[in-house]
């Protein structure tokens, strides 16, 4: 294994704890990986005593902030009478471009269509067909209709509000769940023996204990949700500032594959230089049969992929990116004028609304569309279980790395997974020994004293839009040796820039910084194009020399090596 350093720190500086609780298990974010996480590990009794874990359920912001309620299209599972978990593996094998893991698929279509109807018996209410049962649609890599939507489009908003009123009813468990709402994970605590033992925080609001303090805890669960905010142009919310994969990397675990950035190729085009978080144009209004074209109303997807529109996102991006090379334009159209205005009313309500107050009328006009920012398919490395490389640690949803997704994820997978693994997570902690926190591994008197005598880092908060605009610049759909020496070279010049003043600014823009390193060092080792990472420099797949991963750990320095994988040892699909 060859490897790839940067030196980055280890532990984030930060004010001494001026507090320490303790709880069985901490799940650090509030999206469909974290709650369903909380809800299920604090509904299954305890192995030997029937009792139940205490669970303290910490999110950044409000709990219904996160990325799960921007989330449009829908949630993939095989539902339909002519679809199958074998067809919905071969859909996302195809999209992952010979990086998922096999197993990681065939766990996530064989218990995804239970898991959708376990999620609707706690509330989630679905669209109807018109002669009963769920409503399907598709997007671009679905070979059959699977898609799984609410309220037209807005799915993630109704999976958000079920699962948030689960937590008010003691028959799922909330009884035993906690929450703390603006709350920002710093680092993670060990136990004597190396396991994960709860994690540093600061809590900020009305009718908390403000500031810096510390929970320690037999398990962690990370569901931190993305790092979309590496990037000056986004879908995700300002909260998504990569806060699980740095926080990961300080504490030594693995994580792997972060080259693979997806980008949404149609997110409503802003104009020259806008920034931060973009509306989102879901790629289910292209599976109801809007066309994207150019200025002079040109179709430029047919003849590129045998799905046209609906091809993978990453051949959509690349298409779009293409065209927009071709012609010199800052963007291209969505047209779904064919649509009608019934269709946009009743199917896309959240859309056309967004899509109007932004001056465009979809229903008798293009909207103007570009790739931007959208899902990191690479994350920290989990095992079937959710299990990361840190014993105790756990992670799920798109923090984490299960290898479901592989080089690019498939359109709606990714609400599948959080929900899929988030289950898997709560038993394997049913079972898991957990961290010892008695006398002879961390006792609060002697916490304080030693975090405070852990040297940490920290950058100035203006690095954040620093990072944005580099990462933007040469890291983004478009990538190249020469613009990646660049992005690294100024990323490095960007670590002198420290701080002696903790606060919650400082430690997003070191996460993002931490973050943006780590992907740069990625994209730079994959000289190839495969899935979401699009090198210009080496436009073609190369299964000989890059079929594996990337793996990326921080131990004083940053260190990037690559895995092939077995290919004799590799399981086949059905």
């Amino acid at each position: 294994m060859s490897s790839t350093q940067f030196s980055l720190p280890t532990r984030l500086t930060s004010a001494e704890p001026g507090w320490i609780r303790e709880t069985d298990v901490v799940v650090i974010g509030s999206g469909i990986a974290g709650l369903v996480a909380a809800l299920r590990i604090a509904a299954i009794p305890m192995t030997g005593s029937g009792g139940r874990r205490r669970v303290l359920l910490v999110t950044k912001a409000l709990l219904d902030e996160g990325s799960t309620r921007w989330a449009q299209g829908g949630i993939a599972a095989a539902l339909a009478p002519d679809d199958s978990p074998q067809d919905h593996l071969r859909d996302t094998l195809t999209a992952g471009a010979g990086l998922c893991d096999v197993e990681a698929v065939r766990a996530l279509v064989t218990e995804g269509p239970d898991a959708v109807r376990r999620l609707m018996e706690l509330g989630a209410h679905f669209d109807q067909a018109p002669g009963g049962g769920v409503a399907l649609t598709r997007e671009g890599g679905h070979l059959k209709r699977r898609i799984a939507h609410a309220g037209g489009d807005a799915t993630g908003a109704e999976i958000s509000r079920a699962l948030l009123a689960a937590l008010t009813k003691p028959e799922d468990g909330s009884a035993n769940i906690e929450v703390i709402e603006h709350a920002l994970v710093i680092d993670l605590l060990h136990s004597a023996d190396g396991r994960a033992a709860g994690v540093t925080l600061h809590v900020m609001g009305e009718g908390r204990r403000d500031g810096v303090g510390a929970v320690r805890a037999r398990a962690v669960v990370l569901a931190t949700g993305g790092l979309g905010q590496v990037f000056a142009a986004t879908t995700n919310p300002e909260v998504s500032t990569g806060d699980g994969v740095a926080l990961a990397l300080r504490a030594g675990a693995a994580v792997t594959d972060l080259e693979f950035v997806q980008f949404h190729p149609t997110v409503f085009w802003l104009g020259e230089g806008a920034r931060g978080q973009q509306p989102l144009i879901s790629e289910a209004v292209r599976g109801e049969g809007a066309h994207l074209v150019d200025a002079d109303g040109v179709r430029f997807m047919t003849g590129r992929h045998e799905l046209a529109e609906l091809a993978p996102r990453d051949v959509v991006a690349k298409g779009i990116m293409s065209r927009m090379q071709e012609t010199g334009a800052s963007h291209v159209f969505l047209d779904g004028r064919h649509l009608g205005a019934t269709t946009w009313e009743l199917r896309f309500p959240t859309i056309l609304a967004n899509c109007r107050a932004h001056g465009i009328d979809p229903v008798t006009e293009p909207i103007p569309v570009v790739p931007a920012a959208h899902y990191a398919s690479g994350g920290v490395r989990t095992d079937l279980a959710g299990r990361t490389s840190v014993p105790g640690l756990y992670a799920c949803g798109e923090v984490a790395c299960t290898g479901v997704h592989g080089a690019n994820r498939l359109a709606s997978n990714s609400l599948l997974e959080g929900l899929v693994f988030a289950e898997r997570i709560a038993e394997a902690i049913r079972t898991d020994p957990p961290a010892r926190l008695g006398p002879d591994a961390q006792p609060a008197r002697r916490l304080t004293r030693r975090l405070t005598q852990e040297t940490g880092g920290l950058l100035e908060p203006g690095v954040r839009e620093e990072v944005q605009r580099i990462m933007s610049a040469y890291s983004g759909v478009l990538r190249g040796a020469e613009g990646l020496s660049v992005a690294r070279k100024e990323l490095t010049g960007l670590a002198s820039r420290r701080t002696l003043e903790p606060c919650v600014e400082a430690w997003e823009a070191t996460n993002l910084h931490t973050v943006a390193t780590a992907i740069v060092a990625a994209a730079q080792r994959r000289e190839e194009t495969r899935g979401s990472h699009w090198r210009e420099d080496f436009p073609d797949p190369d299964d000989r020399a890059w079929l594996g991963h990337l793996v990326t750990r921080l131990d004083g320095h940053l260190v990037t090596g690559y895995t092939p994988l077995d290919r004799e040892a590799l399981p086949t699909a059905p």
